[in-house]
């Protein structure tokens, strides 16, 4: 067999399965290593003293601020970097232009504080986008039934600030309007928080794996007036699109990209590595989380599903993966 560039030998003097023997052997030649390091842990907050599981997703919960520091110190002890809170937030907080996003008391304000205190360490993230506050469940402000870009990004920028003041240590924009990496880096830099990192979900797909996610967060409406984000969220069909979104956020100031969901969109991620080579990340997304692990539960899949699942996001180029399964990926790798 040859393949430009080289010589690859020919049976039987090559057996490819001489390396794959043993386990040690197996070891040696991995092309790709998954560790804890490579996670982040997307968590639920509310406020309520309690935990609560979420009916859509078996195993998570909503947290409150004491659970949420006992989760997020054991979270650290195995190895996991960073953490990323998305707020459940009380209803009667929100509204039609998501002010409570700004509040600095508010939910999040209020968890990200008590991590610093409580759980040194740890890098704590924060989504930024209005949709955990308004009282329509989009991620910007609606006007004449449309998601305006321009106003959005001067909401967006209100929150950030509240974050970072927080304590927050990368912010990660997941709202999906023109020009918002820019402004809030220009913002937060005038403020004084240039260490604050900025995340982007550079390529966010209007997709349907995200269902269990908006019933965690209360932001799903009901099917009579299901939620249209493809006004503002990328086509399932583009793949060249999201190379310029990459580029534009880049360019604006991102520390880091993200793409979003993360299985179906494997190609994605390979073409955003190869292009630009910079930190790029993947969230297994709610839904993905969802359809393993009530195959794995119901038996259907071997559990080593779970590992595998997120090894592929490295071998497609990612440098690390959202995923709700972050916690019981770094035990298993723990225990080896």
């Amino acid at each position: 067999m040859r393949l430009p560039g080289y010589v690859l030998g020919a049976y039987p003097r090559t057996r490819l399965r001489r390396n794959r023997r043993d386990e040690w052997s197996r070891r040696l030649v991995a092309e790709h290593v998954l560790t804890a390091a490579d996670l982040i842990w997307p968590v639920f907050v509310h406020d309520e003293d309690s935990s609560v599981p979420i009916a859509s997703m078996p195993g998570v919960a909503r947290m409150g601020e004491r659970q949420l520091v006992d989760a997020a110190g054991a979270a650290r002890d195995l190895g996991i970097p960073a953490i990323a809170l998305f707020p459940a937030t009380d209803p009667a907080r929100k509204s039609a232009g998501g002010e409570e996003a700004w509040n600095e008391a508010n939910l999040i304000c209020r968890s990200v504080a008590a991590l610093k205190r409580g759980v040194p360490g740890i890098g704590v993230m924060c989504d930024v986008a209005l949709d955990p506050f308004t009282s329509h469940g989009h991620d910007g402000l609606v006007r004449n039934d449309y998601v305006v870009n321009d106003e959005t990004v001067e909401a967006l920028i209100r929150q950030s600030l509240a974050q970072a003041r927080a304590g927050c240590d990368m912010l990660a924009p997941s709202d999906m309007m023109d020009g918002r990496i820019g402004a809030i880096r220009q913002a937060l830099d005038a403020a004084g928080f240039e260490h604050v990192r900025i995340m982007s979900y550079a390529a966010k797909y209007a997709s349907g794996f995200y269902g269990p996610f908006r019933d965690a967060i209360g932001s799903k409406r009901s099917s009579s007036a299901p939620l249209d984000k493809r006004g503002y969220q990328m086509d399932p069909a583009n793949s060249d699109e999201a190379l310029r979104e990459v580029a534009f956020d880049l360019e604006e100031g991102a520390d880091m990209v993200m793409v979003k969901p993360g299985l179906p969109y494997l190609d994605i991620i390979r073409r955003v590595k190869e292009s630009f080579q910079v930190p790029t990340y993947a969230y297994q997304v709610s839904g993905e989380y969802a359809m393993l692990r009530g195959a794995v539960d119901q038996g259907w899949v071997d559990d080593r599903v779970v590992l595998e699942s997120l090894l592929c996001f490295k071998r497609a180029g990612a440098d690390g993966v959202l995923t709700y399964f972050a916690v019981e990926a770094a035990k298993r790798l723990k225990a080896g």
